[in-house]
């Protein structure tokens, strides 16, 4: 009887062992889930620097970016605009340059007025005439000698001319008309006679028209020409009058129309 008891005394033991380690296991569970889910958040928490630096990095780099862009776009406008105003300017001055050229051209008007003998009795004056058209904007004429030519078969030669004055170049306001004369002496031997008795004369003279007194490169140059057959001084007007088929006395020149 003894034994029996003892033995069953170990048998209860054993399953109340096995009963306790049972309980500690299934009361462990729950410890140990609660141990790991305090874990993830740390685990997270981890993790979470490293994609927010990656974002700081993105954003810096966007923006990096965005300044690069704006600076191209601002060289880009910033050479548009110069070009533009570089246009415009250029206009402005093609503009200014018409006009001074139409001013010069149409509203400068120059006429030989008269062929007469000068003093000397071997010499001629020719007088001619400056006129502004529109008086109330002045223009400033650069006027230089009046050069004269004389027809030698097919060529051209200069013969000598001077001014009354002794005066060379002349700057001129021109508000109105102005009357400059010069003195040649048609000294060739061998001119030509295009018109029967009369000697072929050019006359040519050079300014420079500008608006204003002190011009920098707003200057327009214009060259005129005139064209006169001229009698000489010992021409026989008889000879004339019959070659010609004229009536009275030739006339000193026939102007023509200026070239």
């Amino acid at each position: 009887m003894t034994c029996r008891r003892r033995a069953r005394c170990r048998e209860l033991e054993e399953r109340l062992a096995q009963l306790e380690h049972d309980a500690e296991a299934t009361s462990a569970s729950p410890l140990l889930a609660k141990l790991q889910s305090a874990q993830e958040p740390r685990a997270k928490s981890t993790r979470e620097p490293k994609i927010r630096l990656g974002r700081g990095f993105g954003l810096l780099r966007s923006r990096v970016l965005l300044g690069a862009i704006t600076l191209v776009a601002l060289a880009f406008a910033l050479d548009y605009a110069v070009g533009r105003y570089q246009q415009y300017r250029l206009a402005q001055q093609r503009l200014a340059a018409l006009k001074l050229e139409h001013i010069a051209y149409q509203g400068l008007y120059v006429e030989l007025v008269n062929v007469a003998h000068a003093d000397d009795q071997k010499s001629y004056r020719v007088t001619m005439k400056m006129t502004n058209v529109d008086p109330s904007q002045p223009i400033y004429v650069m006027q230089g000698p009046v050069r004269v030519f004389e027809q030698s078969g097919l060529a051209w030669k200069e013969v000598p001319s001077r001014a009354p004055s002794g005066e060379g170049t002349r700057v001129v306001k021109l508000t109105g008309p102005y009357t400059y004369e010069t003195e040649f002496e048609p000294n060739l031997k061998d001119w030509t006679e295009p018109m029967p008795g009369y000697m072929h004369i050019r006359f040519e003279s050079v300014s420079l028209v500008s608006e204003r007194s002190d011009p920098e490169d707003d200057i327009v140059e214009r060259t005129d020409r005139y064209y006169v057959y001229l009698k000489p001084y010992d021409a026989d007007d008889e000879a004339i009058r019959k070659r010609m088929k004229l009536q009275g006395t030739p006339p000193l020149y026939l102007p023509m129309p200026p070239h």
